[in-house]
């Protein structure tokens, strides 16, 4: 991904980026509660899949906010102009891979390259990233726990990618569902106003999404192979949390239920 360095000399948090590096866990995060009902909803009654949608919306929100498309790089700042998504795919048998997606495009096409690609990574791929994964926001999901608080790992030093996560979306008393969603990130490269950038275009996203989905003029009418992420699990489906595997520094899990193969 083309990039460019920040030139320390003139760059404002110099004392910052030095002492958050400084630190063993120099990480920064929150969880926030998320209204994504037309996501949902849409996806719902499209038979799309929640999960491809929601990594388009948080991505491009991500690269709305520049301290997150920064990286650390050999004592220095390099600012990517976008990021491409790291996420993972369930494999039978209980493995996972790890699948690479682009998202500054239409969502027709966006989400035609992005089944087209867990495709080829359900039945190929590895937990071998094939490029250099210095640009990549890390995403993962949680869909059976509407949490309010996660704690991941990281490598720590000046490894610096975003990680979203979210978990479980559920209905409140206003009818409206509900997710929590979870961005960590490199206190180095990223402060509270930051985040909190993230979390307000986040919102923009999804409205502007689910417009652009609405307004397409063939929407999918099969129901497609569903993921982890693209139910509203019923009591009754909810998978056996302990039936788990975590992906080392983004706390992602995957499981599977009797009434399908990957949800």
């Amino acid at each position: 991904m083309p990039f460019h360095m920040i030139d320390m000399e003139r760059y404002p948090r110099k004392a910052h980026f030095d002492y958050f590096r400084s630190l063993a866990y120099p990480a920064v995060g929150v969880t926030v509660d998320v209204d994504v009902t037309p996501l949902a909803e849409w996806s719902k009654k499209n038979g799309a899949s929640f999960y491809l949608l929601f990594i388009h919306a948080a991505a491009l929100a991500a690269d709305r906010v520049p301290e997150l498309r920064q990286r650390i790089r050999n004592g220095g700042i390099a600012e990517y102009q976008e990021c491409p998504t790291s996420h993972t795919e369930a494999k039978p048998g209980g493995a996972y891979c790890y699948c690479t997606l682009r998202h500054h495009m239409p969502l027709a096409q966006y989400l035609e390259k992005a089944e087209a690609a867990r495709r080829q990574c359900r039945e190929n791929g590895s937990i071998q990233e094939e490029e250099d994964v210095e640009s990549y926001y890390f995403v993962s999901t949680m869909p059976w726990l509407h949490y309010s608080a996660l704690i991941q790992p990281i490598a720590g030093g000046d490894e610096s990618n975003p990680r979203i996560t979210w978990g479980k979306f559920e209905k409140n008393a206003a009818g409206r569902y509900i997710m929590p969603v979870t961005l960590l990130a490199h206190h180095a490269l990223v402060d509270g106003l930051h985040i909190a950038a993230f979390y307000q275009h986040l919102d923009q996203q999804i409205q502007a999404i689910a417009k652009e989905a609405i307004s397409m003029s063939d929407p999918k009418k099969e129901q497609k192979e569903l993921d982890w992420g693209d139910q509203i699990p019923e009591e009754s489906d909810t998978p056996d949390p302990g039936d788990k595997t975590y992906r080392d520094g983004s706390a992602v899990n995957e499981c599977w239920n009797e009434k399908s193969e990957n949800v």
